[in-house]
């Protein structure tokens, strides 16, 4: 009952009801699966927006600036800030304290860190969770800055609606680094920072990778816009490209969106799978065993995974009685 109690309260716009169910997602209680079976079908409203590039890009800032900008045309905001876990609490090192101060009076914007806690891919494992509550809650744009890693922040594109890349200039060196990385996900390219020297020969860099890509007629050709975020300086022109693009993506939504559900429904069979094979068909130590006899060449991965799977098969048409066979 406390669960159903708090959906209702999330979803009528609870800031405190919110706060407690991202916590509950977060460290991946059952309460957390409960609220979100309880509020997913009065998701998929909020438009997400996600925020990616290298560290000291200046992505908090420009965050700062957007989330100033979107609530200043009237739609409510929640931010989702990813960053590093801390090797002493396992939380977020940075954490909203210390960021986005000027809207914490606002309570049309609702603002959350989150730590990584080791996952890759820039964001945490709970990011997506977190931007269903946040939508169900009636945030209309969901923000989602990611941690700042490089070449493996890409889950982005699998979480947002839209993924804006924030480069700062003098970065040539580094945008050739990254082009099989997150330049690819790229949607919107944002050089902030715009007015330090060298942003013209920035943008020269983006632009020469896009001539390397081939663009049909009415493709999307990520556009580059130059800000300045702790001015406010191209922030107007960044929602516009945001707009555009929303408009361009408008019946394709849909099918992006269905890959993104593809994709982390698979992640969750995968994790709950692997889960019930270690609590319920291996013994205590043997999945170890298996890593053991991998690492010294005894055993081949597909081999081993072949085993477990037979295992579990035989356990599965057992009843789920026990565990199965010796293994190794």
């Amino acid at each position: 009952m406390m669960t159903v109690s708090l959906a209702d309260r999330l979803l009528a716009g609870d800031s405190r009801a919110l706060a407690r169910a991202i916590s509950f997602v977060e460290n991946e209680a059952s309460e957390g699966a409960e609220i979100i079976r309880r509020i997913f079908t009065r998701t998929g409203q909020a438009y997400l927006i996600g925020v990616t590039g290298a560290p000291g890009a200046g992505k908090s800032t420009l965050v700062d600036r957007l989330t100033a900008a979107i609530r200043a045309a009237g739609p409510t905001v929640g931010v989702v800030a990813v960053d590093p876990t801390s090797p002493f609490s396992g939380g977020a090192i940075l954490g909203d304290r210390v960021r986005m101060q000027a809207h914490a009076s606002d309570a049309g914007v609702f603002i959350r860190s989150m730590a990584t806690r080791g996952h890759l891919g820039g964001l945490a494992r709970a990011t997506s969770e977190v931007a269903l509550l946040l939508d169900a809650s009636g945030k209309q744009t969901v923000i989602i800055e990611t941690v700042g890693v490089g070449q493996d922040e890409v889950d982005i594109v699998r979480t947002a609606d839209v993924s804006i890349v924030t480069l700062v200039p003098g970065a040539g060196d580094e945008v050739q680094a990254l082009k099989a990385g997150i330049m690819e996900i790229a949607d919107i390219f944002v050089v902030n920072k715009a007015d330090r020297e060298g942003v013209d020969r920035t943008v020269a860099s983006i632009e020469s990778l896009q001539a390397l890509q081939t663009f049909g007629a009415g493709d999307w050709r990520p556009p580059i816009v130059k800000t300045v975020a702790t001015t406010g300086e191209g922030v107007a022109d960044l929602l516009a490209a945001v707009d555009r693009f929303r408009a361009h993506t408008k019946d394709s939504l849909g099918s992006r969106r269905k890959a993104r559900a593809e994709f982390r429904l698979r992640e969750i069979l995968s994790r709950r799978f692997l889960q019930r094979v270690e609590d319920d068909v291996l013994r205590p130590g043997e999945f170890e065993a298996y890593l053991e006899r991998i690492a010294r060449r005894e055993l081949d991965p597909y081999s081993a995974a072949s085993e477990i799977m037979t295992r579990a098969l035989a356990h599965q048409a057992a009843g789920g009685r026990g565990h199965g066979r010796e293994g190794p």
